[in-house]
């Protein structure tokens, strides 16, 4: 059974999904910007981001992404996500599988074995 696919806006989704997704991305979003055509044929851009119910695309161009990144206090001047960001999302998240599981990337260390030396 296939997850339903959501297309959503940035600033519709919830304040948990944003917290994960900062966790998923922490390098920012452009480099992590997919191409899709929507119902009308247009071509546009979205950020993947999966869960254990729903395989969201979050609409954003290139430009929206590196503003999203610029104007949130949880990023540092380098687009970077703070560490102190990381540590509390990483807390509230920690009971989210799917994190690990479903999204791990180059920018981020989910999926890693943290027992490794």
């Amino acid at each position: 059974m296939s997850k339903p696919k959501v297309i959503k806006d940035y600033d519709k989704l919830t304040e948990d999904v944003v917290e994960q997704i900062k966790l998923v991305y922490p390098m920012g979003f452009t480099s992590h910007l997919v191409s899709f055509t929507n119902r009308d044929g247009e071509k546009r851009k979205g950020l993947p981001f999966e869960t254990e119910k729903y395989y969201y695309l979050i609409r954003m161009s290139e430009a929206k992404a590196k503003a999203i990144i610029e104007d949130d206090d949880d990023y540092d001047d380098d687009g970077n996500l703070m560490k102190s960001a990381k540590i509390k999302y990483e807390d509230k998240h920690d009971d989210e599988d799917f994190l690990n599981e479903l999204n791990s990337n180059s920018d981020n260390d989910l999926g890693s074995d943290e027992d490794e030396n």
